[in-house]
């Protein structure tokens, strides 16, 4: 496999600062997605969107849905970017399932709904999975009981892959250092090993990933990305172009 050939324009706008950061720093791993501008509020957003060259407009714009104003706002914001925007898809995020929402985005051609706690760090593996299906959406929105044709028909997001290997040690090593960031001495404190340990931990860890692991990665790709670009993959193959 490849991933290869996939460059994908992100904006986002969240009016939680701290989640918006998140979600721009998780993409920033993943080279298919390119985080363009950053918004703190629809307003922000669409002063933005209003200033950028044709060109250069997003592919994907990452919508806050928790702070829109209600169904009716999100609906006109959804059909707004739609009508702005070329074939643009606008995915929801949130903190809580609220099936109004969810029914509006739907009806609006939204292209997803996700919980921010089901995605996490597996967001750029989200967003180039709904490029395939016409509405995806997280485990938890699809608990709701919708007869609306979209939400009803959606399609979940795969679980998160597993490697047999991984034990529960190592796996946080990994968690702590690649994911989070964390320099490798405040992940060995955190854990309450040394660093000479932790170090090991992450060697066994980037054997284990690379060895359950087929995708054809660009040649200058550190290995700080491309682990976590395994551990954050889905089980399903069908979300790798």
């Amino acid at each position: 496999m490849n991933i290869t050939g996939i460059n994908l324009k992100v904006v986002i706008m969240d009016s939680d600062y701290y989640a918006l950061q998140a979600i721009n720093g998780y993409l920033a791993w993943d080279r298919r997605t390119r985080v363009t501008h950053l918004a703190e509020s629809l307003e922000q957003m669409w002063q933005e969107l209003d200033r950028t060259p044709e060109a250069e407009l997003p592919d994907i714009v990452l919508l806050d849905a928790d702070h829109v104003g209600g169904p009716a706002a999100l609906r006109e914001q959804i059909e707004r970017l739609r009508q702005r925007i070329e074939n643009v898809m606008v995915i929801c995020l949130t903190q809580f399932a609220e099936l109004d929402l969810v029914e509006a985005a739907a009806a609006s051609h939204a292209r997803g709904y996700f919980l921010k706690g089901e995605v996490r760090s597996q967001i750029a593996w989200a967003l180039v999975y709904a490029l395939d299906h016409d509405f995806v959406v997280s485990p938890g929105i699809a608990r709701l009981n919708s007869f609306e044709r979209r939400v009803f028909n959606a399609t979940v997001l795969p679980r998160q892959r597993e490697y047999p290997e991984l034990t529960d040690r190592i796996r946080q090593a990994i968690e702590l250092c690649v994911v989070k960031g964390m320099p490798a001495q405040v992940a060995a404190d955190e854990m309450g090993i040394s660093l000479h340990t932790i170090r090991s931990y992450i060697k066994e860890g980037y054997r284990i990933l690379e060895a359950y692991d087929e995708t054809e990665y660009p040649t200058d790709m550190s290995p700080q990305e491309r682990a976590f670009m395994r551990i954050t993959r889905f089980a399903d193959d069908k979300s790798m172009k």
